[in-house]
């Protein structure tokens, strides 16, 4: 039997504030791969959709159209940052008539793991795109993504994007046209800031943003429910410990949490400790039975069986080969 966990009251010691903003501070992304492209007209490419991630382009130079999945295109130019957040396949080129390539026939040179380039077209009017896929890296990301839109275009050249992210464009575009040593280093961590800098002005500023979870996680009462189970998931929570940590009686805490959320507080509570097992299984060696016990479980059979109810299979069958 497996050591059962001790709760630690320092990790609820810390007031909570915004509990939105406690749960995006932190988010963070994890590159899978970015790409510079160097465009002349005519050219197209179709970038197939991936699962998890999402795709983003930034403009550096130029005009383009853009078409999501069989969404109508719309056009692109220097400055825009645009965000595709599911996995339909995307069509770039530089006019409507132009003939499409997939994006595995391309010339395409890999400089890193993480960092391709690609001069590809006909020769004519130019265009620079920098294009990426990142994969938001927390508990919570399948939950946000489920709410965000399929597209988020931003003008970062328009009053209220702030002086800033012009000029992290303007260091990313300057890092791409030079690539000098190190700059794609440079150029994958200011693309992430800019990534989530575009979740974070959709959050703030779309009617949308306020709807199932995240409408939950913004709430005063059950939103300080949802961080406390964030801080301390392997805690021996109940309803009433949840009620306690919202300020609310057991029935309207119940009542309020399912009619925000869409589950009751304890499946939550299961589904996010499972969500935690699934990364560590795939990114750890650690054993299954110091997972369960570190997520709460007394027992790893117990763990075993919460986490096939929830993903239909073993963590064994979890683990990445």
């Amino acid at each position: 039997m497996t050591k059962p966990h001790v709760h630690d009251p320092s990790l609820l010691a810390q007031p909570i504030g915004d509990p939105l903003g406690e749960i995006l501070h932190l988010l963070k992304l994890t590159g899978t791969f970015y790409c510079q492209s160097r465009l002349s007209a005519p050219w197209g490419i179709v970038i197939p959709g991936f699962p998890e991630v999402m795709s983003f382009a930034v403009v550096i130079a130029g005009r383009a159209w853009l078409q999501v999945g069989e969404d109508a295109p719309f056009e692109i130019q220097k400055g825009d940052l645009v965000l595709m957040t599911h996995d339909k396949p995307i069509s770039l080129y530089s006019d409507t008539d132009a003939q499409l390539k997939q994006l595995e026939e391309l010339p395409i040179r890999k400089v890193t793991e993480l960092y391709e380039t690609l001069t590809f077209g006909g020769g004519g009017a130019e265009c620079s795109i920098m294009y990426g896929l990142v994969r938001l890296d927390h508990a919570s990301s399948p939950m946000l993504m489920a709410l965000l839109p399929n597209v988020l275009k931003i003008d970062p050249w328009e009053e209220e994007a702030g002086s800033w992210l012009q000029g992290t464009l303007q260091f990313i575009a300057r890092e791409a046209r030079e690539l000098r040593p190190g700059g794609e280093t440079v150029i994958t961590r200011l693309a992430d800031v800019v990534v989530i800098e575009a979740i974070r002005r959709w959050l703030s500023r779309s009617p949308d943003a306020n709807r199932g979870w995240l409408r939950a996680a913004r709430d005063p009462q059950v939103g300080r429910a949802i961080v406390a189970i964030h801080r301390d998931p392997a805690a021996d929570w109940s309803v009433v410990a949840l009620a306690q940590a919202a300020g609310m009686s057991r029935s309207a805490f119940s009542a309020r949490f399912t009619g925000l959320v869409g589950t009751p507080a304890m499946q939550y509570l299961a589904e996010w400790r499972m969500s935690l097992a699934r990364r560590t299984l795939q990114e750890t060696a650690l054993p299954i039975a110091t997972i369960a016990a570190d997520l709460g479980y007394q027992s790893e059979p117990a763990f075993n069986r919460a986490f096939k109810r929830v993903f239909g299979i073993t963590p064994g069958q979890a683990r990445r080969p």
